[in-house]
């Protein structure tokens, strides 16, 4: 009889029992194993088939791939040569090494990132190397071949490999790699300049975008850094640094208070208001359905206010749908909260930039009703 096989998942700290449950659900035979806050195992049945550039399609992986077992002990170079010998004949073209989140990402100031140590450690495995070094914690092409090792405690190490058939897939850890400017006033800067960089929406210079849920602005600041020309929509006061903006104005009422046909000259809309998202589809709905509005795609944040909540996922994404918007796509975000962020597109034109079709079922996997989460390359 075949051994059974692993998969690996990091997430954020906190999601680790829902993406439990999302893996679970999607994959008979696929059952969760050892985990650590943001780190989770999976132990894959021997019956159920999976390619080696599998695509869980997960909203709450943050990255994935095959597990190859752990490695204990004191000494980095004794683990950098056990991870070499444990991998022995796996071709590959990159080498990525990070830690699991230590917290969840906005906590006391931590962000997702390539710590320090990892990238010491990664030093040592790459040097350990019998091969010719492979490049360290740099972004993969689509469709390479990449060595991983997670450092779940800094004397024990999971080790592995995936591939790179998606954004987030390419970058280290899954991490993006933005860097918060010191102009921005708040960590929704981070949040949005993820949201365009993994969902690659064609968002062009001078395009207009209306944000609902905008104060204090650090979300408009990455909007106008891309280009575009942006309105903030929010009762509450944004700072005065958006305020001398030439390409941002802020309108201080109620989304619910604005005329539906005032839309009607914005390409792009984002959300992100501190409401369950119920109520945040009820807001929107009743503006990208209004005859007159023409938006072409929209980002928007849900608040999972339990993650029970997760639950629900496949009838925001049917109702979204429902108003025309049948690219759909939804990740946990890396600098996310307990939050998901959908990204939705309207028009066919736009097809090959956002793929979103689902893949064709395959033995021993449920048809999952949810679409692909992540972008490949075009």
């Amino acid at each position: 009889m075949e051994e059974p096989r692993f998969l690996f998942a990091t997430c954020q700290v906190g999601a680790e029992a829902t993406l439990k449950a999302e893996i679970e659900s999607n994959w008979p035979g696929v059952r969760g194993a050892f985990s650590r806050p943001g780190f989770v195992t999976f132990k894959v049945a021997p019956e159920v088939r999976m390619a080696e550039g599998v695509e869980l399609q997960s909203v709450f992986a943050r990255t994935y791939g095959w597990c190859q077992g752990s490695l204990k002990g004191n000494q980095a170079q004794e683990l950098a040569d056990q991870f070499w010998q444990q991998l022995e004949g796996q071709q590959a073209a990159h080498l990525h090494v990070w830690q699991r989140d230590a917290r969840m990402p906005g906590q006391d100031g931590f962000e997702p990132s390539i710590t320090p140590l990892a990238t010491e450690l990664g030093h040592v495995i790459r040097a350990a190397s019998q091969q010719a070094p492979l490049p360290l914690n740099r972004r993969a092409k689509s469709g390479q071949k990449v060595l991983d090792c997670i450092i779940v405690e800094p004397d024990q190490w999971w080790i592995g490999y995936h591939q790179a058939n998606s954004i987030a897939a390419r970058w280290p850890g899954g991490i993006c790699p933005a860097v918060l400017p010191d102009y921005a006033v708040s960590r929704a800067y981070l949040k949005m300049e993820e949201a365009l960089r993994w969902s690659r929406l064609p968002v062009k210079k001078g395009d207009r975008c209306v944000e609902i849920g905008s104060a204090p602005g650090g979300s408009c600041q990455a909007l106008l850094d891309h280009g575009l020309q942006v309105v903030g929509i929010d009762p509450a006061e944004m700072d005065e640094s958006l305020l001398e903006q030439p390409n941002f104005t802020h309108l201080r009422m109620r989304p619910v208070d604005m005329k539906r046909r005032e839309f009607k000259d914005f390409q792009w809309l984002a959300v992100d208001m501190n409401v369950a998202p119920q109520y945040t589809l009820d807001s929107l709905e009743a503006i990208v359905t209004h005859d007159t509005v023409r938006i072409r795609g929209m980002i928007i944040t849900l608040k999972l206010m339990q993650w029970e909540l997760a639950a629900e996922i496949e009838q925001y994404v049917e109702r979204v749908r429902s108003w025309g918007y049948q690219h759909v796509r939804l990740r946990q975000l890396s600098f996310n909260r307990q939050e998901i962020c959908l990204v939705a597109l309207k028009s066919r034109a736009f097809r090959r930039r956002l793929p979103g079709k689902n893949r064709k079922t395959k033995r021993g996997r449920r048809k999952s009703t949810t679409p692909a989460v992540d972008a490949t390359d075009s």
